[in-house]
Protein backbone atom coordinates (compact mmCIF):
# COMPACT_ATOMS: atom_id res chain seq x y z
CA UNK A 1 0.00 0.00 0.00
CA UNK A 2 1.17 3.56 -0.33
CA UNK A 3 1.68 5.94 2.54
CA UNK A 4 2.96 9.46 3.39
CA UNK A 5 5.60 9.91 5.37
CA UNK A 6 4.98 12.34 7.70
CA UNK A 7 6.19 12.74 10.87
CA UNK A 8 3.29 10.39 13.08
CA UNK A 9 3.12 6.58 13.01
CA UNK A 10 0.30 4.79 10.73
CA UNK A 11 -1.51 2.49 12.10
CA UNK A 12 -1.96 -0.66 9.74
CA UNK A 13 -4.00 -3.74 10.48
CA UNK A 14 -0.70 -5.60 10.30
CA UNK A 15 1.86 -3.62 11.73
CA UNK A 16 2.52 -1.83 15.60
CA UNK A 17 2.83 1.70 16.11
CA UNK A 18 4.18 2.96 13.51
CA UNK A 19 6.50 6.29 13.91
CA UNK A 20 8.70 8.41 11.34
CA UNK A 21 11.31 9.73 13.15
CA UNK A 22 14.12 12.30 11.49
CA UNK A 23 16.09 14.27 13.95
CA UNK A 24 18.31 17.56 13.81
CA UNK A 25 21.50 16.57 12.11
CA UNK A 26 23.69 14.67 10.18
CA UNK A 27 22.64 13.22 6.72
CA UNK A 28 19.67 11.92 7.77
CA UNK A 29 17.90 15.01 7.86
CA UNK A 30 18.08 15.46 4.16
CA UNK A 31 14.40 15.55 2.71
CA UNK A 32 13.33 12.85 0.52
CA UNK A 33 10.71 12.98 -2.40
CA UNK A 34 7.26 14.51 -1.53
CA UNK A 35 4.37 13.24 -2.00
CA UNK A 36 2.74 9.80 -1.42
CA UNK A 37 5.08 6.56 -1.48
CA UNK A 38 4.97 4.47 -4.51
CA UNK A 39 3.94 0.60 -3.54
CA UNK A 40 7.68 -1.59 -3.72
CA UNK A 41 7.45 -5.14 -3.22
CA UNK A 42 11.04 -5.84 -3.18
CA UNK A 43 12.51 -7.86 -0.45
CA UNK A 44 15.93 -6.65 -1.15
CA UNK A 45 17.44 -3.14 -1.84
CA UNK A 46 15.94 -1.47 -4.86
CA UNK A 47 17.85 0.92 -5.37
CA UNK A 48 21.36 -0.54 -5.60
CA UNK A 49 24.83 0.69 -5.81
CA UNK A 50 26.59 3.15 -3.35
CA UNK A 51 25.07 5.21 -0.92
CA UNK A 52 26.74 8.65 -0.34
CA UNK A 53 28.09 9.37 2.41
CA UNK A 54 28.33 6.12 4.10
CA UNK A 55 31.82 5.07 3.07
CA UNK A 56 31.93 1.30 2.46
CA UNK A 57 29.46 0.58 4.87
CA UNK A 58 25.81 0.26 3.33
CA UNK A 59 23.16 -0.79 5.34
CA UNK A 60 20.53 -2.71 3.97
CA UNK A 61 17.12 -0.79 2.71
CA UNK A 62 19.70 2.22 3.15
CA UNK A 63 18.49 3.70 -0.68
CA UNK A 64 14.92 2.58 0.52
CA UNK A 65 14.93 5.08 3.05
CA UNK A 66 16.73 7.30 1.61
CA UNK A 67 14.68 7.77 -2.20
CA UNK A 68 11.23 7.08 0.11
CA UNK A 69 11.25 9.77 2.94
CA UNK A 70 9.01 12.96 2.63
CA UNK A 71 10.19 14.37 6.25
CA UNK A 72 12.28 17.81 5.58
CA UNK A 73 15.40 18.63 7.47
CA UNK A 74 14.76 19.70 11.19
CA UNK A 75 16.60 22.09 13.43
CA UNK A 76 18.02 21.13 16.97
CA UNK A 77 17.91 24.35 19.52
CA UNK A 78 20.94 25.77 20.52
CA UNK A 79 20.72 24.41 23.58
CA UNK A 80 20.07 21.33 22.95
CA UNK A 81 23.31 21.51 20.99
CA UNK A 82 25.24 22.40 23.73
CA UNK A 83 23.89 19.86 25.87
CA UNK A 84 24.58 17.43 22.91
CA UNK A 85 27.92 18.11 23.55
CA UNK A 86 28.47 18.26 26.90
CA UNK A 87 26.90 14.75 26.78
CA UNK A 88 28.97 13.53 24.00
CA UNK A 89 32.32 14.26 25.87
CA UNK A 90 30.74 12.87 28.84
CA UNK A 91 29.68 9.46 27.31
CA UNK A 92 33.33 8.69 25.77
CA UNK A 93 35.55 9.88 28.50
CA UNK A 94 33.30 7.60 30.77
CA UNK A 95 33.53 4.96 28.34
CA UNK A 96 37.19 4.85 28.05
CA UNK A 97 37.21 4.20 31.86
CA UNK A 98 38.48 0.78 32.18
CA UNK A 99 38.48 0.81 36.35
CA UNK A 100 34.31 1.52 36.18
CA UNK A 101 34.22 -1.05 33.66
CA UNK A 102 36.03 -3.66 35.14
CA UNK A 103 33.34 -3.51 37.83
CA UNK A 104 30.60 -4.25 35.58
CA UNK A 105 29.80 -7.91 34.69
CA UNK A 106 27.10 -9.50 32.35
CA UNK A 107 24.10 -7.04 31.58
CA UNK A 108 24.03 -4.07 33.35
CA UNK A 109 20.27 -2.46 33.09
CA UNK A 110 18.60 0.50 34.08
CA UNK A 111 15.51 -1.62 34.49
CA UNK A 112 12.53 0.01 32.90
CA UNK A 113 9.01 -1.52 33.37
CA UNK A 114 7.59 -2.92 30.58
CA UNK A 115 3.81 -1.99 29.56
CA UNK A 116 2.08 -3.44 26.18
CA UNK A 117 1.09 -0.80 24.26
CA UNK A 118 -2.57 -0.78 24.74
CA UNK A 119 -3.75 0.42 21.04
CA UNK A 120 -1.96 -0.27 17.40
CA UNK A 121 -0.59 3.07 17.55
CA UNK A 122 0.34 4.05 21.41
CA UNK A 123 4.27 2.39 20.95
CA UNK A 124 5.15 6.39 21.60
CA UNK A 125 3.36 6.34 24.81
CA UNK A 126 4.09 3.10 26.16
CA UNK A 127 7.68 3.38 25.26
CA UNK A 128 7.50 7.34 26.91
CA UNK A 129 6.61 5.54 30.45
CA UNK A 130 8.65 2.39 30.33
CA UNK A 131 11.70 4.93 29.42
CA UNK A 132 10.84 7.07 31.95
CA UNK A 133 10.48 4.04 34.87
CA UNK A 134 14.39 2.89 33.97
CA UNK A 135 14.82 6.15 35.97
CA UNK A 136 12.27 6.93 38.26
CA UNK A 137 11.41 2.77 39.28
CA UNK A 138 7.43 4.07 39.13
CA UNK A 139 5.55 1.42 36.90
CA UNK A 140 1.49 1.18 35.59
CA UNK A 141 1.54 5.25 34.14
CA UNK A 142 -1.08 6.10 32.00
CA UNK A 143 -0.57 5.77 28.63
CA UNK A 144 -3.84 7.91 27.77
CA UNK A 145 -2.00 10.66 29.87
CA UNK A 146 0.96 9.88 28.31
CA UNK A 147 -0.48 10.20 24.66
CA UNK A 148 -2.44 13.25 25.92
CA UNK A 149 1.05 14.96 26.54
CA UNK A 150 2.82 13.65 23.54
CA UNK A 151 -0.62 14.74 21.74
CA UNK A 152 -0.47 11.06 20.09
CA UNK A 153 -3.79 10.83 17.90
CA UNK A 154 -4.74 7.83 15.45
CA UNK A 155 -1.96 8.28 13.25
CA UNK A 156 0.46 8.29 15.77
CA UNK A 157 3.09 10.54 18.17
CA UNK A 158 5.11 12.90 15.69
CA UNK A 159 8.58 13.25 16.13
CA UNK A 160 9.27 16.51 15.16
CA UNK A 161 6.99 19.66 14.45
CA UNK A 162 4.71 19.37 17.68
CA UNK A 163 5.20 21.55 20.16
CA UNK A 164 3.56 19.53 23.36
CA UNK A 165 2.05 21.42 26.27
CA UNK A 166 5.40 21.75 28.15
CA UNK A 167 7.53 25.28 29.30
CA UNK A 168 9.96 26.06 26.12
CA UNK A 169 8.86 23.32 24.01
CA UNK A 170 11.74 22.60 20.87
CA UNK A 171 9.24 20.59 18.29
CA UNK A 172 10.18 17.33 19.41
CA UNK A 173 7.70 15.32 21.67
CA UNK A 174 9.39 12.76 22.87
CA UNK A 175 12.34 14.51 24.22
CA UNK A 176 10.32 17.34 25.61
CA UNK A 177 7.89 15.31 27.23
CA UNK A 178 10.69 12.63 29.02
CA UNK A 179 12.41 16.09 30.35
CA UNK A 180 9.36 17.29 31.38
CA UNK A 181 8.49 14.16 33.47
CA UNK A 182 12.42 13.73 34.68
CA UNK A 183 13.80 17.51 35.48
CA UNK A 184 17.73 17.65 35.15
CA UNK A 185 17.77 14.35 32.74
CA UNK A 186 18.50 16.52 29.84
CA UNK A 187 17.73 14.03 26.91
CA UNK A 188 18.84 15.08 23.36
CA UNK A 189 17.59 13.52 19.68
CA UNK A 190 20.42 11.47 17.77
CA UNK A 191 19.61 10.98 14.55
CA UNK A 192 21.24 8.18 12.53
CA UNK A 193 21.93 8.27 8.40
CA UNK A 194 19.90 5.99 6.62
CA UNK A 195 23.34 3.62 6.22
CA UNK A 196 24.89 4.11 9.92
CA UNK A 197 28.10 3.62 9.86
CA UNK A 198 30.96 2.29 12.46
CA UNK A 199 31.39 5.55 14.02
CA UNK A 200 27.36 5.86 14.60
CA UNK A 201 27.34 2.36 15.98
CA UNK A 202 30.44 3.24 18.27
CA UNK A 203 29.06 6.35 19.36
CA UNK A 204 25.26 4.42 20.17
CA UNK A 205 27.57 1.97 22.64
CA UNK A 206 28.99 5.32 24.16
CA UNK A 207 25.39 6.60 24.82
CA UNK A 208 23.86 3.51 25.70
CA UNK A 209 26.63 2.79 28.35
CA UNK A 210 26.38 6.42 29.91
CA UNK A 211 22.92 6.43 30.00
CA UNK A 212 22.19 3.18 31.63
CA UNK A 213 25.19 3.58 34.10
CA UNK A 214 23.26 7.21 35.05
CA UNK A 215 20.18 5.07 35.27
CA UNK A 216 18.72 6.03 32.62
CA UNK A 217 17.20 4.04 29.54
CA UNK A 218 17.35 5.32 25.84
CA UNK A 219 13.88 5.53 23.81
CA UNK A 220 14.91 4.16 20.44
CA UNK A 221 13.05 4.36 16.85
CA UNK A 222 13.11 1.80 14.79
CA UNK A 223 12.63 1.54 10.80
CA UNK A 224 12.55 -1.85 9.82
CA UNK A 225 12.49 -2.54 5.97
CA UNK A 226 12.30 -5.64 4.14
CA UNK A 227 15.59 -7.57 3.75
CA UNK A 228 17.34 -5.70 6.34
CA UNK A 229 17.59 -6.67 10.70
CA UNK A 230 14.35 -6.88 12.17
CA UNK A 231 13.55 -6.58 16.09
CA UNK A 232 12.47 -9.76 17.41
CA UNK A 233 9.87 -11.26 16.78
CA UNK A 234 9.25 -8.78 13.75
CA UNK A 235 7.90 -10.15 10.39
CA UNK A 236 9.69 -8.95 7.18
CA UNK A 237 7.66 -5.85 6.06
CA UNK A 238 8.25 -2.31 6.97
CA UNK A 239 7.58 -1.02 10.57
CA UNK A 240 8.08 2.10 12.60
CA UNK A 241 8.13 1.77 16.00
CA UNK A 242 9.11 3.01 19.15
CA UNK A 243 11.22 0.93 22.07
CA UNK A 244 13.19 1.45 25.52
CA UNK A 245 16.66 0.02 25.66
CA UNK A 246 17.74 -0.48 28.93
CA UNK A 247 20.85 -1.81 29.55
CA UNK A 248 24.14 -3.49 27.74
CA UNK A 249 25.98 -6.42 28.17
CA UNK A 250 29.63 -4.86 29.99
CA UNK A 251 31.54 -8.14 28.61
CA UNK A 252 31.47 -7.39 25.71
CA UNK A 253 31.80 -2.96 25.98
CA UNK A 254 28.55 -3.11 24.92
CA UNK A 255 28.00 -4.70 21.59
CA UNK A 256 25.02 -6.12 22.67
CA UNK A 257 22.21 -4.26 24.49
CA UNK A 258 18.67 -5.31 26.14
CA UNK A 259 15.60 -3.50 24.86
CA UNK A 260 11.80 -3.55 25.68
CA UNK A 261 9.54 -3.70 23.09
CA UNK A 262 5.79 -2.34 23.22
CA UNK A 263 4.46 -4.84 20.95
CA UNK A 264 5.42 -7.72 23.55
CA UNK A 265 1.99 -8.93 25.33
CA UNK A 266 -0.26 -7.55 22.74
CA UNK A 267 -3.38 -9.30 21.83
CA UNK A 268 -3.09 -10.94 18.12
CA UNK A 269 -6.44 -8.98 17.80
CA UNK A 270 -4.91 -5.65 17.99
CA UNK A 271 -1.69 -6.31 16.47
CA UNK A 272 -2.06 -9.44 14.27
CA UNK A 273 1.58 -10.35 14.86
CA UNK A 274 2.59 -9.75 17.67
CA UNK A 275 2.20 -13.22 19.44
CA UNK A 276 5.70 -13.84 18.84
CA UNK A 277 7.00 -10.61 20.21
CA UNK A 278 9.04 -11.13 23.84
CA UNK A 279 8.58 -8.11 26.54
CA UNK A 280 12.81 -7.85 26.34
CA UNK A 281 14.77 -8.78 24.12
CA UNK A 282 18.82 -8.53 23.84
CA UNK A 283 20.01 -7.07 20.22
CA UNK A 284 23.80 -6.06 18.65
CA UNK A 285 24.83 -2.89 19.36
CA UNK A 286 25.21 -2.80 15.40
CA UNK A 287 22.11 -4.11 14.11
CA UNK A 288 19.63 -2.02 16.77
CA UNK A 289 21.42 0.97 14.91
CA UNK A 290 21.18 0.06 11.44
CA UNK A 291 17.56 -0.55 12.83
CA UNK A 292 17.04 2.70 13.51
CA UNK A 293 19.06 4.53 10.46
CA UNK A 294 17.07 7.19 8.92
CA UNK A 295 15.52 8.17 12.02
CA UNK A 296 17.73 7.52 15.55
CA UNK A 297 17.33 7.84 18.93
CA UNK A 298 16.37 9.63 22.57
CA UNK A 299 19.41 9.56 25.21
Amino acid sequence: MSAVRTGRCLALMTAACLLSALTATGPAAAAGPAGTRPAVGHDTDPFPGPLPGSGSRRAPGAFYKQALDTLGPQRLTAEQRRVTARKEAEASAWFQRPAARAKRAGYVVSGGLHQSQQTSYWCGPAALVITQSAHDEVGGRSQQSAANLLETDSSGTAWYGVGIDVPEPTGYPMVDALNHRLPGANYVPRSLPYSPTSADVADFREHIVHNTDYDYAIAGNAWEVPGGPHLAGHPNIEIFHWVAIDGYNSDTDAQQVRYLDPVGGVSTSVISWAGGVPKSAKISADSITTIMGGRGYVW
